[in-house]
C-alpha cells in the first residue's frame, strides 16, 4: 500500500486542521478509509508540525460527509494540471466576489460557482 499523500503547509496557520483519526470519527469510517480517500484525491491533507491533517472546512460535520462537490472539484483541478499545493492556495485565498474563500463557498449556494470557476481555470 502506498504512503499517504500530503502537501507542505501552504495554508495560513488560522486554518483549522483535523488529524486523520478525527476525520475518521466525523465521517464514521475507519482511518484506513480516510487514507484511501486521500490516495483517491477525494480529500487533500497537509503536514503541519509533522502531523498530517485535513482542513476542517472540507467536512460537513452535521451530515458526517465530505462537503458536497469537493471530490469533483479536486478531480477537475487535478485533471487540469494543478498540483495539490496550488489547489490548496486557491481554495483558501480570499475572493471578494464570492465573498470569502472558495473552500468556504462550497458550504453554501455558491458551490456551483466555485466549480464553474475551477473548470474555467483548468481548461
Amino acid at each position: 500500500m502506498s504512503t499517504i499523500p500530503y502537501s507542505d503547509d501552504v495554508l495560513d496557520p488560522s486554518v483549522s486542521l483535523l488529524q486523520l483519526a478525527d476525520v475518521s470519527k466525523v465521517l464514521e469510517v475507519p482511518k484506513a478509509r480516510v487514507e484511501q480517500m486521500l490516495r483517491d484525491r477525494q480529500l487533500l491533507a497537509i503536514k503541519r508540525n509533522r502531523v498530517p491533517g485535513v482542513p476542517e472546512v472540507f467536512l460537513d460535520a452535521r451530515n458526517g460527509q465530505i462537503v458536497k462537490g469537493l471530490p469533483g472539484l479536486l478531480a477537475v483541478l487535478h485533471d487540469g494540471g494543478y498540483q495539490d499545493e496550488e489547489i490548496l492556495k486557491w481554495l483558501f485565498e480570499e475572493d471578494p466576489s464570492l465573498p470569502g474563500t472558495p473552500a468556504e463557498a462550497l458550504h453554501g449556494d455558491l458551490m456551483r460557482e466555485v466549480i464553474r470557476r475551477a473548470q474555467a481555470m483548468a481548461f
